[in-house]
């Protein structure tokens, strides 16, 4: 299912003019820079629901509250904090990533298993 996530603009952070910005976007403490080109009538303070990385539209501050908690209770706000979810794994399986030497030695073994394949 595809879901719009309501957050607060909090700043404008990047603007090549009043319609490609770029803003960063507060949904309850976690932030994210989001595309504002396809609302050029978002200011500062402002709700809106952000889609795949960009603001679709400019919402009520009661009802993006109430949508937000709403999304919340389903866990479809999980996504997120998707960065520091992957960190989690990546730190926990930090062991069975082979190293540069590790991956050298064994594409070298490998090499030689192809020069030295009896089956040619």
């Amino acid at each position: 299912m595809c879901l719009s996530i309501p957050g607060k603009l909090i700043e404008i952070v990047a603007e090549l003019d009043p319609t490609f910005r770029i803003g960063k976007v507060d949904f309850e403490g976690i932030k994210k820079d989001v595309n504002l080109a396809m609302v050029p009538e978002a200011n500062v303070g402002d709700y809106v629901l952000v889609h795949v990385g960009a603001a679709i539209s400019v919402v009520d501050e009661v009802e993006a509250k109430k949508t937000f908690d709403i999304l919340m209770q389903m866990g479809e706000t999980d996504d997120l904090n998707m960065t520091e979810w992957t960190k989690d794994i990546i730190k926990k399986d930090e062991k069975s990533i082979p190293n540069k030497e590790t991956r050298i030695k064994d594409q070298k073994e490998n090499e030689s298993e192809i020069i030295n394949n009896p089956w040619d």
